[in-house]
């Protein structure tokens, strides 16, 4: 099922949102950032299998796209279980996942990243970011570590990720390309 095709499920406000939006934010359907529900699983499946395969055309062959998007299932109870695993923030706009992060606390380390391509470049991700950096800190964490993809990359050295090296991933036969990155992580006074 397309995302499009999804039924709208509200946007009665979360008891578990986080703030909102950053200053400066392109204005918009107002996203929500929340920790995820079982009920954005299928959502996130979603997200994922378009973000790789439309999102990440640019940086990486059909072949490759593929075998990324085939290493995990598009189906909700594997999303759903992975929530499990690992703490699970969303952007919710009008009910619906449109982005999400899993985030590994114990290790301080970042697992996943996508937004809904049509929605890229509109600072989701990196508010999603912003979150996941303050919840690391809160528990102690000085230092976020991510291996990503050449679509997140640059983006994130620009915002201060440091680059700890080249890293290589198999998904179904194809070898994919990603960059190990680290980031000191710092109180902000407010």
């Amino acid at each position: 099922m397309r995302h499009a095709d999804h039924p709208n499920a509200g946007a009665e406000p979360p008891s578990e949102a986080l703030p909102g939006a950053l200053p400066g934010a392109r204005r918009g359907p107002r996203i929500v950032y929340r920790t995820a529900r079982a009920r954005d699983a299928a959502d996130q499946a979603e997200v994922f299998h378009h973000a790789v395969m439309q999102g990440a055309a640019g940086h990486y062959t059909l072949a490759e796209r593929e075998a990324w998007a085939m290493a995990l299932p598009r189906d909700a109870s594997a999303w759903s279980a992975r929530q499990a695993l690992f703490t699970t923030l969303v952007a919710d706009c009008e009910g619906r996942c449109v982005g999400f992060l899993e985030l590994d606390l114990a290790e301080g380390r970042i697992e996943t990243l996508y937004v809904w391509p049509s929605l890229g470049r509109r600072g989701i991700g990196s508010t999603l970011l912003v979150h996941a950096e303050r919840m690391l800190l809160e528990q102690g964490v000085s230092r976020a570590r991510i291996e990503a993809s050449a679509v997140l990359a640059d983006g994130l050295v620009h915002r201060g990720w440091q680059q700890r090296g080249d890293d290589w991933v198999e998904r179904g036969g194809e070898r994919l390309y990603r960059q190990r990155l680290e980031k000191r992580l710092v109180a902000v006074e407010t």
